[in-house]
């Protein structure tokens, strides 16, 4: 009977673990760089437009179009059971606690992620890493850990905005198309919302996936292969990767903090 497969499997499991640590002191060293001395505040600003400021068009756009779809189908649901009265809640816990912060890191990701890995990338292609390195600037400090600190600022603002709008959405279209009461959605929407549980775990899963996105991406960009077939690789890893550590760590947080509160 063969064996490869176990060999394969180990290898596997060896490169895989050999990721992680990679990955843990790349963290490190972007931890590291963002409380270092000059504080580049101007570059932090400028990723920070880059990556919330111009992704609000396509957050906004998903979220309404999710809150009417949340709507019409949470009453398709509620009405065979006589609750059309609930329908705010249902529509609101959903997109606080799930839809939002998750829909807002896989969009972020798709766009903003993978512009990030491509950006480092092309710079590894064309040395200008090796440059800033010979004019003794740490790459890290100057590129990577601008991009990382915006996504983990720009990421809890965007999962907050697409629940707004997302709300506003379901809200709308329940009250013009359903022809439902606005003050029965807006109360069994205050009533069901409880913010140190429900709130507070949604800002908490947007703090984590802004770090996971940022982190991915600035290393997979960092470590791209110097050539075009490199970069592309890197980009599409990215968007990969970062979208299966969203909903894994999704349902992690999800079952521990359902736990805390139980």
């Amino acid at each position: 009977m063969s064996l490869g497969w176990v060999q394969g499997l180990g290898l596997r499991s060896v490169r895989f673990v050999a990721t992680l640590g990679q990955l843990t002191a790349f963290l490190v060293l972007v931890f590291r760089a963002t409380f270092s001395r000059p504080v580049r505040i101007r570059r932090f600003v400028d990723e920070l437009y880059q990556v919330g400021v111009v992704s609000i068009p396509i957050v906004c756009v998903s979220a309404a179009t999710i809150g009417m779809v949340l709507a019409l189908q949470g009453y398709s649901t509620l009405a065979r059971f006589g609750a059309t009265s609930n329908l705010g809640a249902v529509v609101g816990l959903t997109l606080i606690k799930e839809l939002g912060p998750v829909l807002t890191a896989l969009l972020v990701t798709g766009r903003a992620g993978s512009a990030i890995a491509a950006e480092i990338g092309s710079m590894v292609a064309t040395q200008q890493l090796d440059g800033l390195r010979l004019m003794s600037l740490d790459p890290i400090d100057l590129e990577v850990a601008p991009k990382a600190i915006a996504m983990l600022v720009s990421m809890p603002l965007l999962s907050a905005l697409f629940i707004v709008v997302g709300l506003a959405g379901g809200f709308m279209y329940s009250s013009i198309a359903l022809a439902l009461d606005s003050g029965a959605f807006l109360s069994s929407l205050e009533n069901a919302v409880v913010f140190r549980t429900d709130v507070a775990g949604s800002f908490v899963k947007s703090l984590v996936f802004g770090i996971l996105v940022g982190l991915i991406a600035t290393y997979r960009g960092y470590t791209a292969a110097p050539h075009a077939t490199g970069v592309s690789a890197a980009t599409t890893s990215t968007v990969v990767h970062a979208s299966v550590a969203i909903l894994i760590f999704d349902y992690f947080i999800t079952a521990l903090w359902e736990v805390r509160w139980l």
